[in-house]
């Protein structure tokens, strides 16, 4: 009898984690990621696991995305020391993803405890540290795709190409119980089709057990090429108002989208009059480990990019600037018009970009441009849904530049992409909906039934499934 417990992700979108005990394999999690939205210390001091730490054989891992990835270091702190297993690229962006996260949980930590201190309170204690990340990295063992690799005493993974981001995988877990097979399979984030640099997601033959995103379980994304449309008129309605453009994005996939949409506006000429600059250290780092990986991605993609491109960072965008130091991003305070900034963090929770909007969000020829999803509670949600006034830094700004949001570039399946993915599966899989908001669960749920009759599972925090 296996069971599997879902600790995490379920009705809402971040903090994928989700329990499998089973006499073939032990127990196991399927991921491990943080919650986003909030105060990055109080949420990281407020994250809890369900479970000892010592107690799990081994980890899953879907992709490198915080939300998937982010709690490995606490796990680690907390006394866990089994195989991490992920496919091939997803350690490399790892390394980059969870430094980066570790040096401003800290460095926020730090700035709390000065808080703390003037105030006559205790400082409060890290949930983690650097050398748990450097822990979480030796426990990692890369599996490539399509491989069968024994994980327990009669259970076997493989990881199946996702198509969302570099080393993003759909789980397949086959288990062996007195005799019985069944096979559970686990979506990770399933990409769009259409998504340009990464492969269609893989399909799957059969299963007994089907766990899968529902982000976009409510909608499809507008076509492509609308959306690139879209994008052109953005740069070029912000140039003729004399302004600037900034970018919140994720530094994994989204970024490297961004690069490429951005180059092949570059052949076409629309960016002559633009200075795009890249201000995120951690997105050129994860950008290098792109081209690390360049052979792996979509060749006939690359080439309406840059024919004959072998890097993102060098072939797209001849004129694109890289600020990694604090003051080369500062710098780029003084360019008055025509400067298109690419920076983190995707949602606003943090990064560069927050300091760009204190210089820019105020003025009305501005622009900022949302290409990603927005979770609830976040700087990013806020002003999508029409915040007039913004707090950075203790002062507060209005906000007069022009909101802009493009959907057509999620590297989610849509409504359709979903439904297209799991109702080719044979075995008449038991159906399971994570990782997505209510509404988009419960949209989903409807279609499965209407289109297909899956009278899909939507289960909330902590409940358990038997199979």
């Amino acid at each position: 009898m296996a069971i599997l417990t879902f600790l995490g992700a379920a009705q809402e979108v971040t903090g994928s984690c989700h329990e499998l005990r089973s006499p073939a394999l032990g127990t196991v999690l399927l991921d491990c990621g943080m919650h986003q939205g909030g105060s990055n210390v109080e949420r990281v001091q407020r994250e809890t696991f369900d479970f000892s730490p010592a107690g799990i054989d081994a980890v899953v891992l879907s992709h490198a995305h915080l939300d998937h990835s982010g709690m490995l270091p606490k796990l680690v702190h907390d006394g866990f020391r089994g195989p991490i297993f992920c496919a091939a690229g997803t350690a490399d962006l790892l390394e980059v993803m969870l430094k980066d996260a570790v040096s401003i949980y800290l460095g926020d930590l730090e700035r709390e405890n000065l808080r703390r201190g003037r105030k006559g309170k205790d400082p409060l204690e890290p949930q983690y540290g650097e050398e748990d990340v450097e822990t979480v990295l030796s426990l990692c063992h890369s599996v490539p795709y399509e491989t069968k690799k024994r994980v327990g005493n009669q259970a076997w993974l493989t990881f199946h190409d996702a198509g969302h981001i570099l080393g993003s995988a759909i789980v397949e877990l086959h288990l062996k119980e007195k005799g019985e097979d069944k096979t559970l399979v686990f979506s990770g984030d399933l990409g769009n089709r259409n998504a340009v640099l990464m492969k269609d997601p893989a399909t799957i033959e059969r299963a007994d057990v089907v766990v899968m995103e529902s982000t976009y379980g409510d909608r499809n994304h507008k076509p492509l090429p609308d959306t690139v449309a879209e994008l052109r008129n953005i740069i070029t309605e912000t140039e003729a108002r004399g302004g600037n453009i900034m970018i919140p994005a994720f530094a994994v996939g989204r970024t490297q989208e961004l690069l490429y949409y951005l180059g092949v506006l570059h052949q076409e000429g629309i960016l002559d009059q633009w200075q795009v600059i890249l201000d995120s250290p951690m997105a050129i780092e994860v950008t290098k480990v792109y081209d690390k990986w360049f052979s792996a991605l979509d060749q006939s993609d690359i080439a309406k990019a840059a024919p004959d491109a072998q890097s993102i960072l060098d072939d797209f965008i001849p004129r694109l600037f890289l600020a990694v130091t604090p003051e080369e991003s500062i710098a780029v305070n003084k360019i008055v018009k025509g400067a298109l900034i690419i920076a983190g963090s995707g949602m606003c929770t943090g990064g560069r970009i927050r300091h760009h909007f204190k210089q820019r969000i105020w003025k009305a020829e501005n622009t900022v441009l949302f290409c990603g999803y927005q979770a609830q509670d976040t700087l990013g949600r806020l002003l999508v849904d029409g915040l007039k006034k913004v707090r950075l830094y203790d002062e507060e700004y209005v906000v007069k530049a022009h909101i802009e949001t493009l959907g057509g570039f999620s590297a989610h399946a849509g409504q359709q992409g979903l439904i297209d993915w799991v109702t080719q599966i044979k075995g008449e899989p038991t159906v399971v909906l994570v990782h997505g908001e209510a509404g988009a669960i419960e949209a989903l749920s409807q279609k499965l039934w209407d289109v297909a009759k899956i009278r899909a599972q939507t289960p909330c925090q902590g409940k358990s499934l038997v199979f």
